[in-house]
């Protein structure tokens, strides 16, 4: 997409522009929040998705929440507060989060969740609980609901349609923003938004809020972004890096690219990316314990297959060739050891490897396999016989503890994993009160920004900090409209 910048002064007059106090692109976890608190504070608020649904990336996210202090915490006997929730999510990310954002999510999160649950949302019953699937928390200060990010926006949604009903927001589906309008002084005075009939029409407003997602729906815009190839489709479609070009196109940039990240690996059986994933991987020890070995594409060992946390998994892959890892094992632990897909059965796995393909490979020996995966044979046949030494003699260079079976008895097996990403890292620069900013600090008049569109590394740093998404996203909305943006508003 094409994105200008028009000077509304040369392009429009009084009389042929719509009005409105808030313009706010993008329907999702941070747009409609933002729209529903503008609306009950009087304002008029004009919403626009170039999508043809409400609910954005809530479609597809896993959801989870984070916030201290809520009424739930206190009813269930836990005592924690935002103080502890920021040193968290310092503490997780290494102090690579963006310390005044984070400090302006966690102080206003329980609000933000409570608020949620009075307007309908039912969190799991045995919530909140210290993690699942990231560094936990000390304390249980984590939530989601039956359905993931689609229970959130069950609860939003509705709420957004009967303020549309009601007259008190306007809603533009299938609409898309291709510019934003400034005066000489280059404050923001609008939009032009394109219809589906492809005719453009201009918006004057108070102010406009970028509420319009990241970039992981675009494999094209993702790979500029961010230096790698995008593998995964999970993300949703409409996350196309469009906001985050409006706001450069004003004078705003882009921030985050130090905290780039990656998980420890998505599961997929194909080499044509973006991919979907067909199974996951249990690589948490507390789970189930590994019986195998992770070797990179130099056949190397690189981590130890047992430690126990997260991040450090995911900081070992980062510095990998492609970061790329094959999960390698013999016939015996293919045999005895629980199977290492989340749900499958030793028949399942079995037939995985008959099948072949590029991600489940069987050979005779360990330098066939290693020749079918693409890897150093010799690296390979070394780190195997490294670890079989510590087996023998409970003294793994790694220091791994948990080595039930040597690797040795043919045929060998290998599981092709490729870290992905779901989210954004990079994104647009704002101040601590969700101004766009230039690269010199200054504030863009009249132009905020919440949600993906900021980057998760604002927010979560070059980590995964559990909840510290959707709730920034949602709470920065909720506080943008009911009163960080200044509005004048006739009542």
């Amino acid at each position: 997409m094409v994105v200008a910048t028009v000077n509304s002064a040369e392009r429009a007059t009084p009389g042929d522009a719509a009005e409105t106090d808030l313009l706010v692109v993008g329907a999702g976890s941070a747009g409609l929040p933002a729209a529903i608190f503008a609306a009950r504070r009087g304002a008029r608020v004009l919403l626009v998705d170039h999508a043809d649904r409400m609910g954005g990336s809530l479609w597809v996210a896993t959801g989870q929440m984070s916030a201290a202090g809520t009424r739930l915490q206190q009813a269930r006997g836990i005592a924690d507060t935002p103080d502890l929730h920021f040193e968290d999510v310092m503490r997780i990310s290494r102090g690579t989060a963006n310390p005044g954002l984070v400090r302006r999510a966690v102080d206003h999160a329980a609000a933000t969740f409570d608020w949620l649950m009075d307007e309908g949302f039912e969190p799991l019953p045995d919530h909140p609980v210290t993690g699942l699937g990231h560094e936990p928390y000390r304390l249980p200060r984590y939530y989601w609901g039956r359905d993931g990010g689609i229970s959130i926006k069950d609860v939003l949604v509705p709420i957004v349609e009967r303020l549309v009903a009601d007259g008190a927001v306007t809603l533009s589906l299938d609409h898309e923003v291709v510019a934003l309008t400034t005066d000489a002084a280059g404050a923001v005075t609008g939009a032009r938004i394109c219809g589906p009939d492809g005719a453009e029409r201009e918006v004057r407003a108070q102010a406009v809020l970028l509420a319009c997602g990241g970039y992981a729906g675009d494999a094209e815009v993702f790979a500029r972004r961010n230096g790698t190839p995008h593998y995964n489709a999970a993300p949703w479609p409409g996350s196309r890096g469009a906001g985050l070009a409006l706001g450069e196109s004003v004078g705003g940039y882009a921030r985050g690219a130090e905290n780039l990240f990656c998980n420890f690996g998505t599961l997929f059986d194909t080499d044509v990316f973006p991919a979907r994933q067909i199974g996951r991987i249990e690589h948490f020890p507390e789970r189930r314990q590994p019986w195998e070995i992770y070797v990179n594409a130099a056949g190397h060992r690189f981590v130890r297959e047992d430690i126990g946390s997260v991040d450090a998994r995911e900081m070992a892959l980062f510095g990998q060739p492609g970061q790329r890892y094959w999960i390698v094992f013999d016939q015996r632990i293919l045999t005895e050891a629980p199977p290492i897909v989340v749900g499958w059965s030793h028949d399942q796995l079995r037939a995985a490897f008959d099948r072949g393909g590029p991600t489940f490979l069987t050979a005779a020996t360990p330098a066939e396999l290693a020749a079918r995966a693409g890897i150093d044979p010799v690296a390979l046949e070394v780190s195997i016989a490294g670890y079989n030494y510590g087996v023998l003699t409970g003294n793994d260079f790694f220091g791994r503890v948990h080595h039930p079976l040597p690797i040795g008895e043919a045929p060998f097996y290998a599981i092709r994993m490729q870290a992905s990403a779901v989210s954004s890292s990079i994104g647009l620069a704002v101040d601590d009160d969700l101004r766009v900013i230039r690269r010199d600090g200054t504030p863009i008049a009249n132009l905020y920004a919440a949600g993906e569109i900021l980057g998760s590394s604002q927010t979560m740093g070059k980590a995964a900090c559990g909840g510290m998404m959707v709730t920034p996203a949602m709470t920065f909305g909720r506080l943008l409209g009911d009163h960080l943006i200044p509005l004048k508003v006739a009542r």
